[in-house]
């Protein structure tokens, strides 16, 4: 964005302030609370936790507060309730996941719904707008894309199809997934409210034009960011960067099913928190702020804030670079590593198996969660102008270019000061004074 963009506060980002102002001055949030009922009665439905049919008997309800095994702890405590026209039952961790995800897909559902009519509604401005929020318009359809994927895995928590794509998304198997359905329920939240996040950033930007706060300095600040080639490459980018974020971070929690956390040693910690997390948040950071991503590179260079890009440098090189088998074996992942497992290369060269997935999957996998995370690590702390530029749709350069062009007034005084002249005085500098021959 250009300078005339406005600055992302922090908090108000994270409780999606201008999502819910935009609700509030629509008078929408009666449609809020219609499509989020709506989504949880389809969720309890096709989750099989809801069924509508004639029973026997009263009413009952029990609650399951452990299991004798002790697997699937996250479901307890559990309430089952029988009564004449059927059933529901609520395991812990799957029905709380769900109600955050039904506030999130309503929320979001409901703000897709409203900037989509007014943008279709016919107005006196309708030329102008059309002009101006062009990028708008773009980003919407990306929006509901992914709220819509959310609600899709939410839905079909039981369907091998659905619940396939999450597994190839996080490099594991299907039945690892219905084993430790904790993590579905995980990866619904992180979608949903990742493009909550998404639509935050979108109104902040544009939302003063399709509401009561709609004027003239809204419609200026939106025709200040210009829509072109780069800043649809920027936000091509951006999505890139914040969708491999997302996933690369999630990919720990699917390793946490078959590895304990408390028994992990060295190695598996430095690949949990700087392979996958450090890389992810500096990638989903630069995904959604950009500036701030580049302001806080630009002032680690001295003292110990140093230790941050060089982190960023040592996790990105040491995902994307071959490793020795014994640093393998401590638990460190490598894409070159994986790619010799896949090819077939015996372990003593340090080759890692890459999973139940091969094909298409494996190498978007390796594209989008590896060579994209590790590689914008490496070069955002090694030149973060040079890497985050791109983001930015090219205004770095334009704001160098303009910075390197003095002021009309400054200019005139540079030339007249440079021919020896005084400043503000327009003769030349061997002119002589008034009065004097």
């Amino acid at each position: 964005m250009s300078a005339g963009a406005p600055r992302i506060d922090l908090s108000g980002f994270l409780l999606l302030r201008e999502v819910r102002r935009f609700v509030r001055e629509a008078w929408a949030w009666g449609l809020v609370v219609v499509l989020g009922l709506l989504y949880l009665l389809g969720s309890l439905v096709e989750g099989g936790m809801l069924g509508l049919a004639r029973l026997q008997g009263g009413y009952t309800i029990t609650i399951i507060t452990s299991n004798a095994t002790g697997a699937g702890w996250w479901n307890y405590p559990a309430l089952i309730v029988a009564a004449p026209w059927g059933y529901l039952e609520l395991p812990f961790f799957t029905a709380v996941s769900m109600l955050v995800v039904t506030v999130g897909v309503a929320l979001g559902m409901a703000v897709a719904a409203i900037l989509l009519y007014r943008l279709l509604r016919p107005s006196a401005e309708g030329a102008a707008r059309t002009q101006a929020v062009g990028a708008a318009t773009g980003l919407t359809p990306a929006m509901i894309g992914l709220v819509t994927l959310g609600a899709c895995c939410s839905t079909t928590a039981a369907a091998s199809a659905g619940v396939g794509l999450v597994a190839q998304a996080s490099g594991t198997t299907v039945s690892n997934l219905l084993l430790n359905d904790w993590y579905l329920g995980v990866f619904q939240v992180v979608v949903v409210w990742s493009a909550l996040f998404a639509q935050e950033l979108l109104l902040t930007v544009y939302g003063g034009l399709f509401g009561p706060r709609a004027s003239s300095t809204s419609r200026a600040r939106a025709r200040v960011v210009a829509i072109g080639p780069r800043y649809l490459v920027g936000g091509a980018l951006r999505a890139l960067l914040v969708a491999g974020g997302i996933l690369w971070s999630l990919a720990m929690f699917v390793e946490w099913t078959t590895v304990a956390p408390s028994s992990a040693g060295a190695g598996l910690w430095f690949q949990w928190i700087v392979q996958h997390q450090l890389l992810a948040a500096a990638a989903i950071g630069a995904g959604f702020f950009p500036r701030g991503t580049l302001r806080l590179l630009e002032r680690c260079r001295r003292g110990l804030a140093r230790a941050f890009p060089t982190a960023l440098v040592l996790g990105g090189l040491s995902l994307l670079v071959w490793l020795p088998p014994t640093l393998v074996g401590a638990g460190l992942d490598s894409l070159t590593d994986q790619v010799l497992g896949a090819v077939g290369a015996p372990t003593s060269w340090g080759a890692i198996s890459p999973g139940p997935i091969g094909g298409a999957a494996l190498l978007a996998r390796w594209l989008v969660e590896y060579v994209t995370v590790a590689l914008f690590a490496v070069l955002a702390a090694a030149a973060p102008r040079t890497a985050l530029s791109p983001l930015l749709g090219g205004s770095l350069a334009k704001e160098r270019a303009t910075a390197r062009v003095p002021p009309p007034r400054e200019a005139e005084a540079s030339i007249a000061t440079s021919r020896g002249g005084v400043r503000g005085d327009p003769r030349p500098a061997n002119a002589a004074p008034s009065g004097e021959s």
